[in-house]
């Protein structure tokens, strides 16, 4: 009696543990395939996430360079300044410089490639400003020419955000006399006739003639109209470009008025005095010490880099600081 009991509850038992078996064995093979399946679908988003981002910054790099086209594509150009053809004169571009990075990053490789293109013999010297006085643009000027050496024969007086996108400008040497680059027919700011701020070439000879800029214009404004008086009291005759019909359009202003702000303070006499003619200082009378001289390039692009720390008579001009 009792054995065949046992053999029926065997009988029994096997059956449900079967049952169980297969049950686990069809859950393990649906989670596999659950796993599989998100495996599949992660791999899908991942492709489409990429495509997407893809296309996205692609379409962005196009819209960026329909709204702000860069004026200089950096491209190595395979000419050298040994060829003749590109004659016997070395421009010397002075550019007077303060904290202004973001902007130099720009204007030196589009300068470079620019003049290189024209096949215009050229050294970039930026005229950092690194003392504790205000910005004196005209000072910093008669230093570049002082230290620019006898390998330049002429100068660019050249502001730093103001880039030339006209290759039938003229940067030649200007024996004829100081020849405005950045004439009020072309400057996106400026426009009245006596305007010589911007670009201005001279020669050497012909801005000793003038004895230089003053230097008693501490701040933003004014010196460039005080040397246009120098250069009628030289009796030299101003020429600007002609032919060029890009308007203005043919130069880039690089420069944020929001973002960096101009010195346009006028304090004490300094009202009276930015309107008066420097008969006596200039060239002669600049006090300066150059901190360091370095020679360096920024995106493949030669400059030289002179910080200087000029010198200010405050019995003269007390307008040199704001203390």
């Amino acid at each position: 009696m009792y054995p065949s009991r046992r053999k029926a509850a065997l009988h029994y038992q096997e059956p449900a543990r079967s049952h169980r078996l297969m049950g686990m064995l069809s859950r393990k093979f649906t989670i596999l395939r659950l796993f599989f399946l998100c495996l599949f679908l992660a791999f899908i988003s991942m492709l489409w996430l990429q495509f997407s981002c893809s296309t996205d910054v692609s379409r962005r790099a196009q819209e960026s360079q329909a709204l702000d086209p860069k004026p200089c594509s950096h491209e190595h150009i395979a000419i050298s300044e040994d060829d003749p053809s590109w004659g016997p004169h070395k421009l010397a571009l002075v550019v007077p410089f303060r904290e202004r990075f973001e902007e130099l990053l720009s204007f030196v490789p589009h300068m470079h490639e620019y003049l290189t293109k024209k096949r215009i013999r050229h050294r970039i010297f930026l005229v950092n400003q690194v003392d504790h006085f205000r910005f004196n643009r005209a000072s910093l000027i008669n230093v570049g020419f002082l230290e620019s050496g006898n390998d330049t024969d002429y100068l660019a007086m050249h502001d730093v955000d103001l880039l030339p996108l006209n290759l039938e400008l003229d940067y030649s040497y200007p024996d004829n006399g100081p020849f405005h680059v950045a004439s009020p027919d072309l400057h996106p700011l400026y426009h009245y006739k006596t305007y010589v701020g911007g670009i201005l070439l001279l020669t050497k000879v012909h801005y000793e003639m003038c004895n230089g800029m003053s230097n008693r214009f501490w701040g933003w404004g004014r010196e460039d109209d005080e040397f246009y008086r120098r250069i009628k009291a030289a009796g030299l005759q101003l020429r600007r470009p002609s032919g060029i019909t890009t308007g203005y359009e043919t130069f880039r202003h690089i420069h944020d008025p929001a973002w960096r702000k101009r010195d346009q303070k006028r304090i004490a006499a300094q009202k009276q005095e930015q309107f008066k003619v420097d008969r006596d200082g200039g060239l002669n009378s600049v006090h300066y010490t150059v901190a360091s001289r370095t020679e360096m390039t920024i995106q493949g692009a030669p400059c030289t880099v002179l910080n200087i720390l000029l010198e200010c008579d405050l019995n003269q001009t007390p307008w040199c600081s704001f203390g």
